[in-house]
């Protein structure tokens, strides 16, 4: 058995355990990451953010993550199933929250670490935080079958890759229960899809089923997905995208998109997972 300590936090209620590890002495497999966000037998989370120096991955660092070596601290973020995930834009601003609650950093600008590269999230006067999320890239058109039937979107990549679609109806009435269904070789490594509506000028609305993870209250990088796709090609904007967990803005210039809204720390304790790599999930 492995003991541990752990913290539990949320943006806009996209939830994840916290492992810190600053000397990347913990080797996380899967069955243990699953175990960990289990909500009925584990700790409960959509994902895990475990928090390492970036000195201690060294050689790991390579592609997008490079840009990440001038910074001290790296979020290593696995999705619910225990899966790698290149970036989170809720996950960051949680990982953010913990290193200022724990004196590991000072604001009001926090470089952080990510397997998509290096993200600045910057501390405002009322608490929220803003992550400078890099230039979205919109890689045109592609569908997504779910439960109810087919939405067609727009493939938009944020780190990581993502499917909004604009749907004409209440995206409450959308059928998330089960994965969407998507086309092989435009998502060879699956994606998050969201479906979102026009709620008022200037505010989305939207709900979103997350690689690795299901349908989740919130995600960060699929809030700039859809405003993202709501915007004219080479124009700029400001959005409130309101999700099941809250609220955030994203904010669109010719420098990129900056995403910004709450982080919160809720719980801290000692924890347990089995060694084995066949811990149960």
């Amino acid at each position: 058995m492995i003991s541990m300590r752990f913290a539990k936090g949320h943006g806009t209620e996209n939830d994840f355990v916290i492992i810190p590890d600053p000397e990347g002495a913990l080797d996380l497999r899967p069955a243990q990451v699953a175990a960990l966000c289990d909500r009925r037998a584990g700790i409960g989370g959509d994902g895990v953010l475990r928090v390492v120096r970036t000195a201690a991955l060294g050689e790991a660092l390579t592609g997008p993550a490079a840009s990440s070596a001038a910074c001290e601290w790296f979020m290593d973020y696995r999705n619910a199933d225990g899966s790698v995930a290149e970036m989170c834009g809720n996950g960051v601003r949680v990982f953010a929250r913990y290193l200022l609650d724990r004196g590991l950093a000072k604001g009001p600008e926090i470089p952080v670490g990510t397997r998509a590269g290096a993200r600045r999230v910057t501390v405002e006067d009322d608490g929220d935080l803003t992550v400078d999320m890099g230039r979205p890239e919109r890689r045109g058109e592609s569908a997504a079958e779910l439960a109810d039937g087919t939405v067609h979107g727009e493939r938009v990549f944020v780190g990581n890759p993502h499917l909004a679609c604009q749907v004409d109806r209440d995206p409450d009435d959308v059928d998330l229960s089960a994965a969407p269904g998507l086309d092989p070789d435009d998502f060879p490594e699956g994606a998050n899809v969201e479906v979102f509506a026009v709620a008022a000028p200037g505010t989305l609305r939207m709900r979103v089923y997350e690689r690795g993870a299901g349908e989740t209250r919130s995600c960060g990088t699929g809030i700039v997905a859809v405003a993202a796709a709501a915007t004219p090609a080479d124009e700029g904007a400001t959005w409130r995208v309101r999700v099941p967990g809250g609220e955030c803005v994203v904010f669109l210039d010719a420098d990129g998109a900056r995403l910004r809204g709450p982080a919160v720390i809720v719980a801290e304790g000692e924890t347990t997972l089995l060694d084995s790599v066949d811990a149960p999930a």
